[in-house]
């Protein structure tokens, strides 16, 4: 790693010397061993002091807060609008009849009520020995007071005696632990690829192309390189303790980082820039462009005031420095418009992007009935009636719990400036300078519009507050 891109003596992000911190403050001395013998038993470790409860603690197996983890939590983009029901995922007018508020699936659908989430990427992925991760399907509602509701989850991809459909008219322990293997699932795609992969990863190879191809007067660099802050830094240190060989990867998921690795590969082979990389066009392949579709989706609504806000500034910028075909002799740009449209992604996803889907993590991952991204045993293959101890035996052991709470812990903290607010000044030309002050005016509106937002709705949505979506990719 280049020197210029350690991390500064103010900003040391060292997991080791935290982790000990953190036990010595925290004083949990019961996770050293065994496993939970309660639910409350293992509500009982939060303190108020350093692990503090996370907001599951209380609503982990409620329905409409399942609905929202797929709106407005860290797996924020994979739900889409349900125009047809696949054919591997049999539901029915007579199974859901009870779910539907009178509606029949097609009319449903033709109100644009019905949305699903697909998971058919981890089908077949390497897991751990003796370990299982599902590929599952879930069909959602939503109801009449506007809230998403799950309708049906299969947790595997082809339909079968073994591999029924679940509903919420269920056992309800069964049911939530239906849910709990479906988060799990969610958890492996969250860490890959919308996280790891989709942010940290193809960002760092933005900033290599970044260094090695632009001179750090360009004007390109330095609208750039505020965002490029720690990343290198960041991937190096995570590489070294988190998806190494026996690292926290291997030690806290179901699969590994062998598993891990190869997603990475499938989902890469998959995105494209100019689809999944490009906020607007993403919603739109998802059926959810229209503001009116999906009521609840803050993540949508408050991530497009920051992608057209940046759209804003890197267009301006770039019409300051580039006239007409100037980029097509440069690079292999044709207009500015496509240069404006590759720079807006690279800041969108260094900043906005993993904002969403990294400071969460504490909150979703330290509760593991939530959010687990370890399950032991095998998920249910019938409807049998199941029990707390059923719930427990899946879950995992003391010091494994405590090793995801630490480094979720860590991973949700915020160590550098907030969008605009940048550690370093590149931009000194009067003219710059003005479209990056007209930025931070517009940056500053959005903080305005989320917190009003945010006095409406029920829970807040905080995490793409300007105050807290930090420049760069930088924890």
């Amino acid at each position: 790693m280049p020197p210029d891109e350690q991390f500064s003596n103010e900003y040391k992000w060292d997991i080791v010397k935290t982790k000990i911190q953190l036990i010595a403050t925290s004083k949990i001395v019961m996770l050293t061993s065994g496993n939970w013998e309660s639910l409350k038993d293992l509500r009982n470790v939060y303190t108020d002091h350093v692990f503090n409860l996370p907001s599951a603690v209380y609503r982990w197996s409620n329905d409409l807060f399942f609905g929202l983890q797929r709106l407005n939590s860290l797996n924020h983009s994979l739900i889409q609008l349900c125009t047809k029901i696949p054919e591997k995922f049999p539901v029915n007018d007579i199974m859901l009849e009870p779910l539907l508020e009178g509606l029949t699936i097609q009319q449903a659908i033709e109100q644009k009520r019905l949305f699903i989430c697909d998971l058919k990427i981890l089908e077949g992925l390497y897991v751990r020995p003796d370990f299982v991760l599902c590929a599952p399907m879930a069909l959602f509602f939503v109801d009449s007071e506007k809230q998403l509701r799950p309708l049906a989850i299969q947790l595997f991809q082809e339909p079968g005696p073994d591999n029924p459909i679940f509903l919420p008219t269920d056992h309800s322990l069964t049911w939530a632990l239906v849910k709990m293997w479906y988060n799990s699932a969610d958890a492996a795609y969250h860490q890959s690829l919308t996280h790891l992969g989709f942010t940290h990863l193809l960002m760092e190879g933005v900033v290599v192309a970044t260094h090695r191809q632009l001179s750090q007067s360009h004007p390109i660099f330095k609208l750039l390189a505020p965002h490029f802050l720690y990343l290198i830094a960041i991937n190096s240190r995570g590489l070294e303790l988190l998806v190494s060989e026996n690292g926290w990867v291997d030690k806290t998921m179901n699969f590994g980082i062998k598993g891990m690795f190869e997603l990475i590969r499938r989902g890469i082979e998959m995105w494209r820039l100019d689809l999944h990389g490009t906020l607007p066009e993403d919603l739109k392949q998802r059926g959810l462009d229209d503001l009116s579709v999906l009521p609840g989706y803050y993540f949508r609504d408050d991530a497009l005031l920051h992608y057209k806000a940046i759209n804003k500034y890197v267009k301006a910028y770039v019409a300051l420095y580039y006239g007409k075909h100037r980029c097509a002799r440069q690079w292999n740009f044709t207009s500015n418009e496509q240069l404006t449209a590759v720079l807006t992604t690279i800041i969108y996803t260094c900043s906005v992007s993993h904002a969403s889907t990294n400071f969460p993590q504490y909150d979703e991952y330290g509760f593991p009935p939530n959010y687990p991204g370890l399950l032991r045993g095998s998920p249910p293959k019938d409807k049998r009636e199941c029990t707390e101890q059923d719930i427990l035996k899946c879950l995992p052991d003391r010091p494994t719990t405590l090793d995801i709470m630490i480094v979720t812990k860590i991973l949700s903290q915020r160590g550098t400036k907030s969008l605009g607010d940048f550690e370093v000044q590149y931009i000194f030309d009067d003219e710059a300078r003005e479209i990056v002050h007209e930025f931070r005016k517009d940056v500053a509106e959005i903080s305005k519009i989320i917190k009003a937002r945010n006095t409406q709705r029920n829970p807040p949505y905080l995490f793409l507050d300007p105050d807290i979506v930090p420049n760069s990719i930088s924890i």
